[in-house]
């Protein structure tokens, strides 16, 4: 097997072109400042900036963030390795599910936590900027009829953005690597937070796409590292936990909503993407590349000082798995082969469910209940977001030690029965407080749970050459489903009312809960090598 000729350092954490890479991340983060003085000029106006030519600084800014983007993608992208899969066919990782947890594992699942915070935050603020936004620029809306652009043009760039990103991000994630591709997600957060200064309605519409790609890419990516990095025993919960941030994100969105909007109107929950972006890659020390990817790829030297970090070793022994893995090409096509036809209809399903609630229902949840009278709509789902947060904690113990089939299973039955409750119940719900609470925190908790489990699932059940666009093709089936509920509000198909899109949610969820029993394999506890095993066996029965 070939060696990496890169510089191995820091446990395994390293960058190809570093001055590139840095030199990027200082011109992107200078191009995201270049636009803040035009947003604090409007300050007398409630940083209302519709109307206002784009000045020069701004201008500038933008050249300096394409340029940062070019020079850190360069300073991330690995040098050529050749691979002999004769000798990879004879790597054996399991020590590495053996090997106890350590500090090196704290620091990456807090580092991941992050991320997944600051990814999920992005499509969540959708719903807290659109009623400002749409007054703004006097948009079409439930709370204005007669506006001019439908408001849901804005959603629908920004949500088909994801989905493009979770594609490109998943083939990013095999092809340079894990870290690679989180980092630099990362670089696109700081340099897409100019929606925040953009003057007119479709600057905003361009700009949300373009950040949308960047946010597709980085929760799927972490689940891939995370799985291949994760001692087996412990991959479960922990996994769950992280994804926990998904409902964690939401409360803090809502938040940051009720707390800054009235004063800095709806931009500054775009603006917020520079300063957490910046946090995000100053960590990236905690952010070391997969081992089993390395392995994968010929880089064995780096793969041996990561699991060096992490307390394992390499094992050069025959396995069924590894025989079974060096057959795989890392290719999209790979996924629907007979071997993971069944898998991937799986993910399709429940992907495709999850996101007509998220983007369906979640989404214009707030505008909704505005609509209906409700003047304390941000409170009223802070507050069910807070109050179905302890379960995530539930659902991490099942997940981790109970059954994650089942646990699915659980989760969106639960989820469509909560939506056809909203079917039945109508527009009365808002009569009714304790009603409106009880079933607002399932699709609020619930569904985040699903998105969180659905991204660690698809992270374990693919194998190492495809897992990356496997957990890629998951999100962006997800994010599919928010690209078919904000199309059908935008060509008026459907009204976004409470009762449509709360059915246009739960038929896909329930149908979830039969493809999940029929085709899903258990994970609980189990290697990725034992997981491949079986699930190939599985899908060649079937």
């Amino acid at each position: 097997m070939n060696k990496s000729n890169d510089k191995v350092s820091m446990g395994g954490v390293t960058f190809h072109h570093p001055l590139a890479f840095w030199f990027g991340v200082i011109a992107v983060t200078a191009g995201v400042a270049a636009h803040i003085p035009m947003y604090l000029m409007a300050k007398d106006n409630g940083y209302k900036l519709v109307g206002m030519a784009m000045d020069m600084p701004m201008i500038v800014g933008m050249a300096f963030i394409f340029i940062g983007m070019i020079s850190s993608l360069y300073g991330l992208y690995p040098k050529a390795n050749s691979v002999n899969d004769a000798v990879v066919s004879k790597i054996r990782v399991s020590a590495l599910d053996d090997a106890p947890l350590n500090f090196a594992h704290v620091g990456l699942l807090l580092a991941m936590a992050l991320a997944v915070t600051i990814d999920v935050m992005k499509p969540t603020t959708l719903a807290f900027v659109m009623p400002g936004m749409s007054m703004e620029y006097g948009l079409k809306s439930p709370l204005n009829p007669l506006g001019s652009y439908p408001a849901v043009w804005l959603a629908l760039s920004g949500i088909t953005g994801t989905v493009l990103g979770s594609i490109i991000w998943g083939w990013m994630g095999d092809k340079i690597g894990r870290r690679a591709s989180i980092l630099y997600a990362g670089i696109g957060f700081i340099g897409t937070s100019i929606c925040g200064t953009m003057p007119d309605f479709f600057g905003n519409v361009i700009m949300c796409f373009v950040m949308g790609i960047a946010v597709g890419g980085m929760l799927p990516i972490c689940y891939a590292l995370l799985a291949e990095t994760i001692p087996a025993r412990h991959r479960g919960w922990l996994m769950i936990l992280v994804g926990a941030d998904i409902a964690g994100a939401y409360i803090i969105t809502s938040w940051l909503a009720a707390s800054l909007i009235p004063e800095y109107s709806w931009r500054i929950l775009w603006l917020i993407g520079m300063p957490t972006g910046v946090i995000f890659i100053l960590i990236n020390r905690w952010i070391p590349e997969s081992p089993r990817y390395l392995l994968a790829n010929g880089r064995e030297e780096e793969a041996k000082a990561v699991m060096t970090r992490y307390g394992a070793k390499i094992i050069q022994e025959t396995s069924v798995a590894a025989e079974l893995e060096v057959k795989i090409k890392g290719q999209w096509k790979q996924l629907f082969t007979p071997q993971f036809l069944g898998t991937t209809l799986l993910v399709t399903v429940l992907g495709i469910g999850s996101g007509l609630v998220l983007f369906g229902f979640n989404l214009w949840i707030p505008t909704n209940l505005r609509a209906m009278g409700v003047t304390d709509a941000d409170q009223i789902l802070r507050n069910a977001a807070m109050m179905g947060f302890p379960l995530s904690f539930l659902v991490a113990w099942m997940y981790g030690f109970w059954s994650s089939k089942k646990t699915i299973v659980i989760l969106c039955a639960l989820t469509a029965a909560a939506l056809f409750g909203f079917v039945f119940v109508g527009n009365a719900i808002i009569e009714n407080r304790p009603l409106l609470y009880l079933l607002l925190v399932v699709p609020i908790w619930g569904i985040s749970s699903v998105v969180a489990v659905l991204s660690v699932y698809s992270s374990e059940i693919y194998p190492t050459r495809i897992r990356a666009r496997g957990t890629g093709y998951a999100a962006s089936a997800s994010k599919a489903g928010g690209v078919l509920i904000i199309a059908f509000m935008s060509f008026g198909l459907a009204a976004p009312s409470i009762t449509t899109v709360a059915m246009i949610g739960a038929i896909p969820m329930a149908l979830a809960v039969i493809l999940v029993a029929f085709f899903g394999t258990e994970t609980r506890r189990r290697g990725l090598e034992d997981i491949l095993v079986d699930s190939v066996k599985m899908q060649s029965a079937s």
